[in-house]
């Protein structure tokens, strides 16, 4: 407290001065245009440099040498990640002053202010330009590049294809300005044209000392259908899918995946070595160069079925080591018939070597063989005279093929279908797939075939029929069918008889219609050509013959005294005969 009291005023401080707000000496107006002139003339709706003062998540603060300093948001320096105090910026003075006494600035509209005249000298000078990825669109992206948005192709991100786009958002990257459309004001941008420049020595000097045989490292780039596309390191070479492995491969997928590293050697190249085949299976040494020295015609063999035909199969026993299975060799039978009835792709079989060429690197296989040949022992299988069951395969003109069992066919000929029944065409007697009685009639080794009967089940009813159809006896039958050379007879004693038109006659001199049931007369039989030959018309007329025959012998002695009866019956009849025709003749003129 000592202290104040020896604290004395000024005695000639103008207090009055100091409560009006000016300086001792100096008017308050005076202090004012002093202070002004210290700071930057700032005017409304200009572009200035500023310095960064302050950073944050939220805002950036600027100083452009006013008496305040202006604040930003943060989101107009997105493009720029690596913002830092001390940083100078263009600004747009929006406001020098606003209601609260505020310096309003906008780091974005300075940078429209400017950003097409950059634009279009960063495209006219090839300059690389920073931009910040602000989102997808349909076939890209969008990049803020000087506050302009500009368009980002998908094709033009990286040099490799893009599977995830939604990884570069947010991100900031250097771009090329590649095209500038003036009147719609748009702007293209590539980032690949900046890697590409860069590869571009690398792939050269990669080219130059490319040699068939090579064995380069390189990544998997694409995989398609027909192959993969490896990155050699600028240098893009494709291995065809029948070089990814020794084996069949339907889906390169199953041997490599994107992004994977692997060797592969340079199989072959055009002049300008632009497309680069490659190869991953010659790395390893030729299955069929590996397999086992051992193996010969006739081995059993285990594999599994890759490829299947109408023709035959193709079984893998090793990887890239395939034999042949044809369609003869899969089953005995001869008849015409797909693989696909035999096997399927993805069957684990077993099967015997035919044919071995280790040249030429070729197997045939066989499954047909793991079975008995039916043909070895047919005789004693299907002896001449032994009955079985057979079934109907196809028929012909002339017979009926059947299969005995697989491997096993005979033929029924036509003419040993049935001893009575005279069939036109096969199929009147029997229907395809049907089973079917046969006996062993001849049998064809050579040729594989068997010659088989069905009439031969039963006797030989010719044999009784030569006892009863003797030419000249009688019997009944019924007409069947009418033709226009005759009718076949059905007779009661069994078989069938033929009679010509002339043999129908009845004795009121109508021919004889189908369905009738007559008398026949045995005109001839045959027994070698199963033929009957019947007459009606005889059962009658011979006994008329012998009735004229016999009519003369008793009427003889009573010549003379007929002659006189005959000629008067003659008389009356042609009296009565010329009254009837008068009394017809007037009913006639009457209409009756």
């Amino acid at each position: 407290m000592s202290n104040l009291k020896n604290i004395e005023p000024l005695q000639d401080f103008n207090w009055e001065e100091f409560e009006n707000g000016s300086a001792v000496g100096t008017s308050r107006e005076e202090l004012q245009k002093a202070y002004d002139e210290t700071l930057n003339k700032v005017a409304d709706h200009q572009v200035v440099d500023g310095k960064v003062t302050a950073v944050d998540k939220k805002e950036v603060v600027v100083n452009i040498g006013y008496k305040s300093d202006g604040i930003i948001p943060a989101s107009e320096f997105r493009y720029n990640p690596d913002l830092k105090v001390g940083d100078v910026v263009e600004v747009y003075v929006e406001n020098a002053e606003d209601k609260k006494g505020q310096l309003v600035l906008s780091h974005k509209k300075a940078r429209l202010s400017k950003s097409w005249e950059r634009v279009n000298a960063a495209l006219d000078n090839e300059e690389i330009v920073t931009g910040f990825i602000k989102c997808r669109t349909k076939g890209g992206m969008i990049v803020d590049v000087f506050g302009i948005e500009a368009f980002l192709p998908g094709s033009q991100i990286d040099v490799h294809p893009i599977r995830d786009y939604d990884v570069f958002v947010g991100k900031t990257m250097e771009f090329k300005i590649v095209k500038i459309n003036q009147e719609f004001r748009n702007v293209v941008v590539s980032h690949k044209a900046l890697i590409e420049a860069e590869l571009e020595a690398q792939k050269r000097e990669i080219i130059s000392k490319l040699e068939k045989g090579q064995i380069l490292e390189g990544t998997v780039k694409n995989i398609t259908s027909y192959g993969v596309f490896v990155d050699l390191g600028g240098v893009d070479g494709l291995i065809h899918i029948t070089d990814l492995s020794w084996g069949r491969v339907s889906d390169p997928h199953e041997v490599v995946a994107l992004d994977q590293k692997i060797n592969v050697v340079i199989l072959d190249f055009d002049d300008e070595k632009k497309r680069i085949a490659l190869g991953l299976k010659q790395l390893t040494p030729h299955p069929w160069d590996a397999l086992d020295g051992e193996l010969k015609v006739g081995d059993h063999v285990k594999g599994k079925v890759v490829v299947i035909a109408d023709y035959g199969a193709f079984v893998e026993i090793a990887p890239g080591v395939e034999g042949l299975i044809h369609v003869s060799e899969m089953s005995w039978s001869q008849h015409l018939r797909s693989a696909q009835e035999f096997l399927h792709v993805g069957d684990e079989i077993e099967a015997v070597i035919l044919t071995l060429d280790r040249e030429e690197r070729k197997m045939s296989l066989g499954i047909k063989q793991l079975k008995e040949d039916p043909w070895e022992a047919i005789e004693t299988k299907y002896p001449v005279g032994s009955k079985h069951t057979a079934k109907v395969r196809n028929f012909t003109n002339f017979g009926i093929f059947v299969e005995l069992e697989e491997g096993v066919d005979g033929l029924i000929h036509i003419s040993d279908l049935s001893w009575t029944k005279k069939v036109k065409h096969p199929s009147e007697f029997t229907q395809q797939g049907a089973d079917i009685e046969v006996v062993v009639l001849e049998i064809d080794k050579e040729n594989r075939r068997l010659s088989l009967g069905h009439k031969q089940l039963e006797d030989n009813p010719w044999d009784t029929y030569e006892t009863i159809y003797t030419p000249g006896s009688v019997h009944t039958g019924k007409i069947s069918e009418m033709m226009d050379k005759g009718a076949v007879i059905t007779l009661n004693e069994g078989g069938e008889g033929f009679a010509t038109p002339k043999h129908l006659v009845k004795a009121d001199g109508t021919p004889a219609q189908a369905g009738e049931e007559l008398e026949f007369k045995v005109i001839e039989f045959v027994k070698e050509t199963k033929r009957i030959i019947l007459s009606h018309s005889r059962t009658f007329e011979e006994a008329k013959e012998e009735a004229k025959k016999a009519a003369p012998r008793k009427a003889a002695p009573k010549k003379e005294a007929a002659a006189p009866a005959i000629q008067n019956v003659a008389a009356s009849t042609t009296l009565g005969d010329i009254d009837a025709l008068a009394e017809l003749k007037a009913k006639l003129e009457k209409g009756e």
